[in-house]
């Protein structure tokens, strides 16, 4: 019996082994976005990078906040 596509129909082994794999590759994708969203949004990352555009925004924030008296 053929399938569809013109390939044969896989095992069921075969396609649990696929799903190990996908699994795996998802496990490691899901890992690096962590850690990209972790390097992202860590504020000492942007301070050392930036280090005058924090200030000033840390200025033209205390100044909007300051002001509102």
């Amino acid at each position: 019996m053929a399938a569809s596509n013109g390939q044969l129909p896989r095992t069921s082994a075969a396609l649990r082994e696929e799903i190990e794999r996908t699994r795996a590759e998802l496990a490691t994708s899901v890992s690096a976005l962590r850690e990209e969203v972790a390097v992202a949004t860590d504020w000492r990352q942007w301070v050392r990078r930036h280090p005058y555009a924090c200030v000033g925004t840390a200025f033209l924030v205390g100044y909007v906040v300051g002001s509102r008296r």
